[in-house]
């Protein structure tokens, strides 16, 4: 006999969280890479220099602030050599 086949939420008894439940990020400025928000600034010039360190150390991934009250994207890129 096998045991009948749920889903693992069923199992556990608690369901997973969905993304618009988590909690909303607190900074105005959103340091994206490759896309994905990785943390928040109160200003641009904070989330700016945290994007340039990154994208000096691997600078084949695609790095960028989003003001997401403005809604303006801005991409990090380095200085021409």
């Amino acid at each position: 006999m096998t045991a009948p086949l749920t889903k693992k939420s069923q199992r556990e008894g608690t369901a997973a969280e969905s993304p618009s439940q988590r909690k909303p990020l607190e900074g105005r400025f959103r340091l994206q890479v490759d896309r994905q928000t990785k943390s928040t600034y109160a200003t641009f010039d904070a989330a700016e220099a945290a994007g340039m360190a990154i994208k000096k150390g691997h600078p084949l991934v695609h790095v960028g602030v989003y003001d997401h009250i403005e809604g303006v994207n801005k991409v990090i890129q380095l200085p021409e050599a």
